[in-house]
This record gives structure tokens, sequence and C-alpha cells, in this order.
């Protein structure tokens, strides 16, 4: 039925069957306008979700990689700190002759000799 024959039907009973029938077509496209908008909303929110996650995984593997360079460097500089350390060192003779006095003076503190 048009709106126009709803409007000129005469018999109260059947006019309050249109206004049913009028109020449940309403209420069934109100319902999937609804529906159309939650499947968008939805479809928004996992878009929202995947555009954090994949931001998220970018800065986390920018943290790693920049972890992974310090440490490189720092380990770097231990392993020279090692081998630097792990060559022995000559005494110059300025080196042994001052060793030599540090050695007496110590000797002579242990012994109880005054300075």
């Amino acid at each position: 039925m048009s709106n126009a024959a709803e409007d000129r039907v005469d018999d109260p009973a059947e006019g309050a069957i249109a206004a049913v029938l009028r109020a449940e077509r309403e209420a069934r496209q109100a319902v999937q306008r609804v529906q159309v908008e939650a499947v968008e909303i939805a479809e928004s929110a996992r878009a929202s979700a995947r555009s954090v996650a994949d931001r998220t995984e970018r800065r986390v593997r920018a943290v790693v990689g920049a972890f992974e360079r310090e440490l490189a460097c720092r380990l770097a500089e231990i392993d020279a700190e090692a081998a630097r350390v792990a060559t022995p060192h000559e005494l110059t003779a300025v080196e042994l002759h001052a060793l030599d006095d540090a050695v007496s003076a110590l000797a002579r503190e242990l012994a109880g000799a005054r300075p």
C-alpha cells in the first residue's frame, strides 16, 4: 500500500494495522541501517587496530635495531680493551726506576724503618 492509500483508510482497525506495518517496516529498515553501521564501525576498529599494531611493530623493530647497534659498538670497545690489556706492557727504564723506588719505600715501611 502507498502512503496516499494508507491515509484514505476509513476503518480504524485497518488504519491501526497499516500503522503497525509501517512502523514494522521502518523498524526493519532502521535495524538494517544499524547493522550496516555496526559492520562499518567494526571494520574501522579492525583497521585502526591493524594500524596501531603495524606502528608498534615498526617502533619495536627500530628500538631493537638501535639496541643491537649500541650493543655491537660496546662489545667492540670491550673486545678492543681486552686485546689491549692482554698484550703485556714492557716497562720503560723510568717506570722500572719508579717501581724500584716504590718497592724500596714499601720494604722500609714494612720493616718499620723511618722514611
